[in-house]
């Protein structure tokens, strides 16, 4: 009998009537991916050197040199309480924050769309460097011309993070990411070291009697800028296709669309939504770090100007180490062990940072043994520098293995949106608490948001979000 069976099954599967909600989940099954390329060493070392470029923006007007000299300088409260001026440098950077937050996911829908992101991010990198290079004009006493150009500067350099973010994902498969993500932000260590090498040496110290000097800061990080970043738009190249506009629309009412849609099929991401939840907290703790740090040295430590160029040099050089050496880690243990890991350090490192006048204190009372908190600090220098680096790169590298390709742009768009909204929340709110209790009292805000951090992304599943990426197709159609 066996057969008749073919026969039987033929007459069979003719005499039975289609069903027509298998054919159509037949004809809605995507095809199988093929695997992601790595790209050439030459496009990776092109997105990467946009790292570089930007860092001159970061530590030399965000963290090492202009914040110092708006807080003491051109604002200068009376005496030796700058609270006042502490206070408006988070204002400023808030408001800019607050600005990328209510414009990234946006701009990321219309990039994917576009296929636009370099143009995108052109525009972003000449608004960074013309509203830098604008710093010089603001003196002592012309406090509105400083927090407006650094609201500009500030913003355009915030989003050009999220668009060179966006395409991470088409650089590699995602076991690569971590190495890449890795290799960027250690690149861009590099670069600020550089920058800000050069910047310490031949401007001198943050002082009314050096005014003229380092006003020069906002030109030079802006032609560094402008020089570095040129590989970025010669080899970096435009993913995806253009789509054609639908008859009587626009591209922000069609951003407008595809955010809504990406933002419902954002709910079915379940570890993506997760861990943008812990980013949140972790960017927050991050961005007080940058943006007060060595405001903290100057106004707490009151370390000298030898001290405060060696922690820039000790900061940059284990912030690129732990990049670069966690890179390699993650893609071997995982990004979310590495995450994780790299959070408790932050929490660590907090401790150092708020501890030291005590610890310099104690181990003169307790063991006889002269050590200035100067000096201390630059253990807790050295702490923060491997936790700066590492959980930014393991936390953007994880993001864009639970991202689809296609979606890069908007879902980096979200991840924007999360990092500028914790700095908005964990700079404003620094500067506020500062304002009440003071600054050294006030870091310890830093260490509860790491905690929350850890915490929350102890939940995400890498394995299941990761799957859930590659066999995502969009319900619309646009994948």
């Amino acid at each position: 009998m066996a057969p008749l069976r073919p026969i039987l099954s033929a007459m069979s599967s003719h005499s039975r009537k289609p069903d027509p909600s298998s054919e159509l989940e037949f004809a809605l099954t995507p095809p199988p991916r093929p695997p992601r390329k790595r790209a050439s060493r030459k496009e990776i070392f092109g997105w990467a050197m946009f790292d570089f470029a930007n860092q001159a923006y970061t530590l030399l007007i965000i963290t090492v040199v202009f914040g110092d000299l708006f807080t003491r300088v051109i604002v200068g409260d009376r005496g030796d309480d700058y609270r006042l001026g502490n206070l408006l440098w988070s204002l400023g950077l808030s408001t800019s924050y607050l600005m990328v937050v209510l414009t990234a996911p946006l701009l990321g829908a219309i990039m994917d769309f576009s296929a636009s992101r370099k143009r995108f991010l052109f525009a972003s990198y000449l608004l960074t460097v013309g509203a830098t290079a604008l710093l010089y004009f603001v003196a002592p006493g012309y406090v509105a011309l400083g927090v407006i150009l650094l609201i500009v500067s500030n913003f355009a350099y915030a989003t050009g993070e999220s668009f060179i973010a966006s395409f991470l994902p088409g650089l590699g498969p995602p076991e690569d990411l971590g190495k890449i993500s890795g290799f960027g932000w250690g690149l861009g260590y590099v670069g600020g070291l550089v920058a800000a090498g050069f910047v310490l040496v031949f401007l001198g110290e943050v002082s009314a009697e050096n005014f003229d000097r380092v006003r020069w800061v906002g030109p030079f990080a802006a032609l560094f800028f402008l020089l570095a970043a040129i590989p970025t738009f010669l080899w970096l190249k435009e993913k995806g296709a253009r789509r054609p506009l639908p008859s009587g629309r626009g591209y922000v009412s069609v951003g407008i669309e595809r955010l809504r849609r990406t933002g419902s099929e954002l709910a079915s991401f379940r570890d993506l939504a997760i861990l943008l939840v812990s980013i949140f907290f972790t960017m927050a703790g991050i961005y007080i770090v940058i943006t007060f740090a060595f405001i903290y040295g100057a106004q707490v430590i009151g370390w000298d100007e030898g001290v405060r160029q060696l922690m820039f040099v000790v900061v940059q050089i284990t912030a690129a180490a732990g990049a670069l050496g966690f890179g390699l880690i993650q893609d071997r243990v995982g990004a979310k062990p590495t995450y994780l890991f790299t959070l408790f350090l932050w929490i660590v490192a907090i401790a150092a940072i708020w501890g030291t006048p005590g610890l310099a204190a104690g181990a003169e009372a307790l063991l006889g043994v002269s050590w200035e908190a100067q000096y201390v600090f630059l253990f807790a220098g050295l702490l923060a520098g491997l936790s700066l680096g590492s959980s930014q790169s393991a936390g953007r590298a994880l993001v864009a293995i639970l991202s689809p390709e296609e979606k890069a742009a908007e879902f980096f768009g979200f991840w924007g949106l999360a990092a500028k909204l914790a700095a908005v929340f964990g700079v404003l709110g620094l500067g506020i608490l500062q304002s009440w209790f003071g600054l050294q009292s006030a870091i310890l805000f830093c260490a509860v948001l790491f905690a929350i951090a850890l915490g929350v992304g102890a939940f995400v599943d890498q394995g299941r979000g990761r799957r859930r990426a590659e066999e995502y197709v969009s319900p619309w159609g646009e994948g």
